[in-house]
C-alpha cells in the first residue's frame, strides 16, 4: 500500500562526513530545507523551493524555523531501570546491589515487564529518541515485553536478555547453558522481525563465568549479523575486580576477547579506563564504544576520552544509560558530553554532538544504512526541534548569527519541551507525555 508523498519543510542539517574527522564546517545547513517522505522512507532532500517544484502534488507540513533531524539514537540503555532512575548516592557495585538487582527481580512478572516497557518507550519518544539498544533482565519475558512493545509502535530497536551466572542474587542468575539456550530462542523469535535486532548480552565479566562468556561467544559466532552489547572499564574498582576474577587475562577487554566476544558489532558501554592495548585492539577489531556521560558523572565513574578516542579512529556512539544515567533526554546527554569535554580540555562542537546522537550511534549499531541520516532510502524516523522552546533559550537563540549559535542553547538547556514532533516511518507519534 502506497501513501501520499509528504514534504516536510524547516531548517535541515546535512552531514556528508563525520565532523570529528572532516571538521564541522563540512556540515551543510539549509534554513529552508525540505525532506520528501514516501512510504515511510526519505525519498529526497533539498531546498524547499526545489522540492516544491519537483513534487507539486505532495502534501506539505511546514515547521517554520524548527530544525528537522534524524531521530535520536540511544545506543546503551537499561529499560528495566526506568523505575530507579535518579536513585541517590551509589557507585557502580553498590548501585547494582542496592538498586538494580532488587528492581530487576520484579521482571519475573511478565505483566510488570510489559508495563515497564510501555512506560520506557513513552518516555524515550517524548524526548525525541526513536531507536534504543537496551539490556533487558535475565527473564525471557522481559525481552518479549521489550520487543513486543517496540514492534507495536513500529520502532527500530535492539535488545537482549542480560546473562549472569555469578555475583548476582538468586532469581537473577542463569547458567552457561541456559544463557545460551534462552538467548538462542529469543534471538530466533525476534531478530529480523520487522525493525528489531537481537543483541547477545552478557552484563559484564564480573557476573559471568568463563564458561558463560564462552557460551555466548559461541552463540554470537553462529549469528554474526547480531550485535553484542556489554560493559567495559566503567570504574577503577570494577577493573580491579575483573583483575582478581580473571588473573590470567591481559586486561579487562581480554576477558571478552578470549571468549569470542570482540569483533565488528560489539558494543562496549562506558570504556573509560582503557589501556593502550585495549584501545588498539578495539580499533583493530572494529568494535564500538558507547559514551554514557550523564551516567559516568552521576555514578562517579570518570571522564570518557571522547576527543582522544575519536582522533584515534574509534567508533563511538552516545547513550543515556538510563537508569544509571540521570535523564532520558539525548539533549541533556549531549550537554553532559560537552561538559566532560570541557573538563578534558577539548569540548565537542555542536555539530559533533548532534552527529554522535544520530549517525554516530547508528554506526555503532551498524544501522547507519537505515537510520540516523537525512538521506534518500533511509527510514523516516525524525525529530523536529523547537529552537526557542523556553524563554531563556528563545532569547539566546534570537541573538544567533549562525545555526550553531542557534542550536547550542537547545543542546545545553533543552528538554522534552524542545521536542516539537517525533515521526516513526514518517508518521507523527502521539506522545503520552506532552511538554509543559
Amino acid at each position: 500500500m502506497t501513501s501520499t508523498p509528504e514534504l516536510l519543510i524547516g531548517q535541515t542539517l546535512d552531514f556528508p562526513a563525520d565532523p570529528f574527522e572532516a571538521g564541522w564546517d563540512v556540515v551543510r545547513h539549509d534554513a529552508r530545507g525540505a525532506i520528501l517522505i514516501e512510504n515511510g522512507r526519505i525519498a529526497a532532500t533539498g531546498t524547499a523551493d526545489d522540492l516544491r517544484r519537483s513534487h507539486p502534488t505532495a502534501r506539505i507540513t511546514d515547521y517554520g524555523d524548527a530544525l528537522i533531524l534524524p531521530g535520536f539514537i540511544d545506543a546503551h540503555v537499561h529499560y528495566p531501570q526506568t523505575g530507579i532512575i535518579a536513585s541517590w548516592g551509589k557507585r557502580l557495585i553498590d548501585w547494582l546491589n542496592d538498586y538494580t538487582f532488587p528492581e530487576e527481580l520484579r521482571f519475573s512478572d511478565p505483566g510488570y515487564a510489559r508495563q515497564a516497557a510501555k512506560l520506557f518507550f513513552d518516555l524515550s519518544l517524548a524526548h525525541g529518541t526513536t531507536t534504543v539498544s537496551s539490556f533487558c533482565t535475565v527473564h525471557p519475558a522481559s525481552v518479549d515485553a521489550f520487543f513486543a512493545e517496540a514492534q507495536a509502535r513500529g520502532l527500530c530497536a535492539v535488545g537482549g536478555k542480560t546473562c549472569m551466572d555469578r555475583n548476582a542474587p538468586d532469581g537473577l542468575t542463569d547458567t552457561a547453558q541456559s544463557a545460551y539456550d534462552d538467548s538462542k530462542i529469543l534471538l530466533e523469535r525476534w531478530h529480523g522481525q520487522d525493525r528489531l535486532r537481537y543483541a547477545v548480552t552478557p552484563r559484564f565479566s564480573p557476573t559471568s563465568t568463563r564458561e558463560q562468556l564462552q557460551a555466548l561467544g559461541a552463540l554470537w559466532a553462529e549469528h554474526p549479523d547480531c550485535p553484542m552489547q556489554t560493559h567495559l572499564s566503567e570504574q577503577t574498582d570494577e577493573v580491579a575486580w575483573v583483575r582478581d576474577l580473571f588473573p590470567e587475562a591481559r586486561d579487562y577487554l581480554d576477558t571478552y576477547e578470549a571468549a569470542g566476544l570482540l569483533g565488528p558489532g560489539a558494543m562496549f558501554g562506558h570504556a573509560i579506563h582503557l589501556t593502550e592495548r585495549e584501545r588498539a585492539r578495539l580499533k583493530e577489531a572494529g568494535a564500538a564504544l558507547i559514551h554514557c556521560p550523564t551516567s559516568n558523572t552521576f555514578i562517579g565513574s570518570g571522564l570518557f576520552d571522547l576527543a582522544g578516542l575519536k582522533s584515534g579512529g574509534q567508533t563511538v556512539g552516545l547513550a543515556t544509560d538510563t537508569g544509571g544515567g540521570s535523564s532520558f533526554s539525548m539533549l541533556r546527554t549531549m550537554a553532559a558530553a560537552y561538559e566532560i569535554g570541557q573538563l578534558r580540555s577539548r569540548p565537542p562542537h555542536p555539530a559533533e554532538l548532534l552527529w554522535l546522537a544520530t549517525e554516530g550511534s547508528a554506526r555503532a549499531l551498524r544501522l547507519d544504512d537505515r537510520i540516523g541520516r537525512l538521506a534518500p532510502g533511509c527510514d523516516a524516523d525524525l525529530v523536529v526541534l523547537d529552537l526557542a522552546s523556553t524563554p531563556v533559550i528563545a532569547q539566546r537563540a534570537a541573538r544567533a548569527e549562525t545555526i550553531w549559535v542557534a542550536v547550542f542553547p537547545t543542546i545545553m538547556m533543552g528538554d522534552d519541551r524542545a521536542i516539537r514532533e517525533v515521526r516513526i516511518l514518517g508518521r507523527p507519534v502521539d506522545r503520552v507525555f506532552e511538554a509543559r
